[in-house]
C-alpha cells in the first residue's frame, strides 16, 4: 500500500505545491516518519521526486538525511544487507546525486562534497568490501573539483577532510587508502595548512594501528600524501609557527620512518631510496628530525645482512651494504644545509662503526674522515668540541678493521684535537681518554704500552699547567681532581699488565696528590676528597682480595 498508493500520492502533492519551504519540510517528514525498510524498498520512487522539486530547495540535505538513515539501518544488523544489494541502493543513490548536481548548476562546491561524503559514509556501512565503490565516489568528487585549484572555502575544506578521513576510520588500515587511486587527487585540492593536518591524520592512523608499510610503491604513495609534513610547503607563512606542534609532527614522521620494513633486502633498499628522495627536499627545519631515523633503519638493514648468510661469498654479502653506505653519505651531507654539525658528526661515527662491523675498511675510514672534516671546519663551540672528541675517541676504540697506517693516522688526529681544546681540564681528560686507543684487550695488535704511558704523562703535564693557573687565581682543587682521575687510569693500565706503568710511578702520583690535598693554599673540594677516598679503598680491596692481582697491589703504599 505504501509503495503503490501512499508514497506516490504524497510525492505528487509535494511536487505540485511548488512551495520551496513546504517541499523541503515535507520531504524531511517522509524520511523521518516512515520505517527504514519502506525507504529501502521505495528508493527509486523517492529519489525520482528530488530533481522535480524547486531549484531553491536544499536537496543535498534531503539526500544526506536519507543516506544517514539508511546507513544507521545497515549498521544495526548485517541481516539487512542483502536487501540493499537486492535493490541496488548504491547505484540508485549515486545516480540520484549525479542528477541533482547536474540539475543545480549553481550548487556550491561545499554542497557537492557534502553529498559525496554522505554517499561514502553509506557505502562504507553497506558495502565495506567494495573499494571500487569508494574509489568511484572519490573520482566523481575529483571531477567536480577539477579546475577549482586549492579550495578557499572552509566549509568545503572541512567536508573534504571528512570525506578523506572516513575510509581511515572504517578500515583502520592505511594500506586500504593507498589502494584508492583517486585519494591523492582529492587531497590535491586542500590548502597547505589543511593538507598538513590531513597528512598528520594519516601518520597518526599508521602509528595507532602499528601498520607496517612494506613495499616501495606504498611508501611512494604514502609520502606523496604526506608531503604537507615532509616538505616546506609553508614558506610564505609567518615565522611565528608553533614550535612545539612542529616538533611533535616531525617526531611522528620519524616514528613512522622507523616502522618501514621489508624482509627482502632489495625491496628494503628501494624503500630507503624512496624515503631519501622525499626527505632531502624537506628543508632545514625538518632534516634534523627525518635524517636520523632513515640512517638508523638503513644501519638496521646493514646489520641484518651482516648476521645473515655469514657463509655466503663476500661479494654477495657486501654489495647491498656498500650501496647503503653510499646513500648514507649523501643523506648526512644533506644536513650541511641546516647546518647541524654535531648531529652530522654523530651520524658519521655511527656509520663508521657499522662499516667496521661489515668489514669495510675504506668505507669506515671515509666516514671517519668526514667526521674529522666537520670537527675541524664546523664545530667551534668549546662544549660541543669536548663532546665530539669523546665520541670520536669512544668510537675509534671500538674499531677493529683498520690497518696500522689508517689507525695511526686517525689516532694521531684524535690526540692532536684533544691537546688543542680550549680549557686545560678538558684537554687533560681528552688526552688521558686517548690512552685507551693504544691498549685494547681483545686486539693483540693494539697493545702499545709506550704510547699509553706517553698519553698519561702528557695528561699529567696538562694537569700540572692547570694547577699552576689555579695557584695564580688564589687556589682551587680542580687540578687535584684531574691528578686523581689520571691516577685511576694508571691503576687501570697497571692492572691490565702494561709493563711501562710501574709501582714507582703510581706511588709518586699518590704522594703528589696527598701533598696537594694537604696544602694550605687549597680550598676544600668534596668531589676530590670522595674520589681519592674511593680510589684508596679500591687499592686496599685488591690487596685484601689476594691472588695475582692482590700481589700486584701489595707493593703500593696507600
Amino acid at each position: 500500500m505504501y509503495k503503490e498508493t501512499v508514497l506516490p500520492r504524497i510525492l505528487e502533492q509535494v511536487v505540485n505545491c511548488k512551495d520551496e519551504i513546504a517541499q523541503g519540510y515535507l520531504m524531511d517528514c517522509i524520511i523521518q516518519v516512515f520505517p527504514d525498510e519502506y525507504h529501502l524498498q521505495t528508493l527509486e520512487t523517492l529519489l525520482g521526486a528530488c530533481p522535480l522539486l524547486q531549484p531553491s530547495v536544499d536537496i543535498k540535505m534531503v539526500l544526506a538525511r536519507l543516506m544517514e538513515r539508511l546507513s544507521n539501518y545497515a549498521a544495526l544488523s548485517t541481516d539487512v544487507l542483502p536487501e540493499f544489494f537486492q535493490v541496488e541502493a548504491f547505484a540508485k543513490l549515486n545516480s540520484a546525486i549525479g542528477k541533482v548536481i547536474e540539475a543545480q548548476e549553481d550548487m556550491p562546491i561545499a554542497g557537492v562534497v557534502t553529498l559525496y561524503s554522505s554517499l561514502l559514509t553509506f557505502t562504507l556501512h553497506v558495502h565495506p568490501d567494495r573499494l571500487d565503490y569508494v574509489d568511484q565516489i572519490l573520482g566523481a568528487c575529483v571531477k567536480k573539483l577539477s579546475g577549482k585549484g586549492k579550495l578557499k572555502d572552509s566549509i568545503a575544506t572541512k567536508q573534504i577532510v571528512a570525506l578523506l578521513s572516513a575510509p581511515l576510520e572504517k578500515y583502520k588500515d592505511i594500506d586500504t587508502a593507498l589502494k584508492l587511486s583517486n585519494y591523492p587527487h582529492v587531497m590535491e585540492h586542500l590548502d597547505d595548512t589543511t593538507s598538513k593536518e590531513m597528512a598528520n591524520v594519516l601518520v597518526q592512523t599508521i602509528l595507532k594501528n602499528k601498520t607496517c608499510i612494506s613495499t616501495d610503491e606504498k611508501v611512494e604513495a604514502l609520502f606523496e600524501l604526506m608531503k604537507g609534513l615532509i616538505r616546506d610547503l609553508d614558506e610564505n607563512l609567518h615565522d611565528e609557527f608553533d614550535a612545539e606542534d612542529f616538533k611533535e609532527e616531525q617526531n611522528s614522521v620519524s616514528r613512522l620512518i622507523q616502522m618501514l620494513h621489508n624482509d627482502d633486502p632489495e625491496e628494503m633498499l628501494k624503500i630507503i631510496c624512496t624515503v631519501k628522495k622525499h626527505i632531502v627536499t624537506g628543508g632545514p627545519k625538518r632534516l634534523p628530525f627525518t635524517v636520523p631515523p632513515l640512517i638508523f633503519i638503513s644501519l638496521k638493514l646493514v646489520r641484518r645482512l651482516q648476521n645473515q648468510d655469514e657463509n655466503a661469498p663476500e661479494e654477495e654479502t657486501s654489495a647491498i651494504p656498500k650501496k647503503i653506505f653510499q646513500i648514507l653519505n649523501q643523506i648526512i651531507e644533506a644536513l650541511s644545509s641546516v647546518p647541524v654539525p654535531e648531529l652530522a658528526l654523530r651520524l658519521y661515527l655511527e656509520c663508521a662503526e657499522a662499516a667496521n662491523d661489515s668489514d669495510l675498511e675504506p668505507v669506515a675510514y671515509e666516514f671517519f674522515t668526514q667526521a674529522y672534516i666537520l670537527y675541524e671546519e664546523e664545530i667551534s663551540d668549546s662544549k660541543a668540541q669536548v663532546t665530539a672528541i669523546q665520541l670520536i675517541i669512544g668510537t675509534l676504540q671500538r674499531m677493529h678493521i683498520f690497518g696500522v697506517e689508517n689507525r695511526d693516522t686517525l689516532t694521531h688526529k684524535a690526540t692532536g684535537y684533544s691537546a688543542k681544546l680550549l680549557k686545560k681540564p678538558d684537554q687533560c681528560k681528552a688526552v688521558y681518554s686517548c690512552s685507551h686507543l693504544f691498549w685494547i684487550d681483545d686486539q693483540d695488535s693494539i697493545k702499545d704500552g709506550e704510547r699509553v704511558l706517553l698519553c698519561l704523562k702528557r695528561a699529567l703535564r696538562i694537569a700540572n699547567a692547570a694547577q699552576q693557573m689555579s695557584n695564580a687565581t688564589r687556589g682551587s682543587s680542580g687540578s687535584v681532581l684531574l691528578f686523581i682521575e689520571i691516577l685511576n687510569k694508571y691503576l687501570y693500565f697497571y692492572e691490565k699488565g702494561v709493563t711501562q706503568i710501574t709501582v714507582a710511578s703510581i706511588q709518586s702520583l699518590i704522594e703528589l696528590i696527598t701533598t696537594e690535598m694537604q696544602s694550605e693554599n687549597k680550598t676544600a673540594d668534596p668531589a676530590a676528597d670522595a674520589l681519592l677516598a674511593s680510589t684508596l679503598r679500591y687499592i686496599q680491596f685488591q690487596k685484601d682480595k689476594g691472588g695475582a692481582v692482590g700481589e700486584k697491589y701489595e707493593s703500593i703504599k696507600s
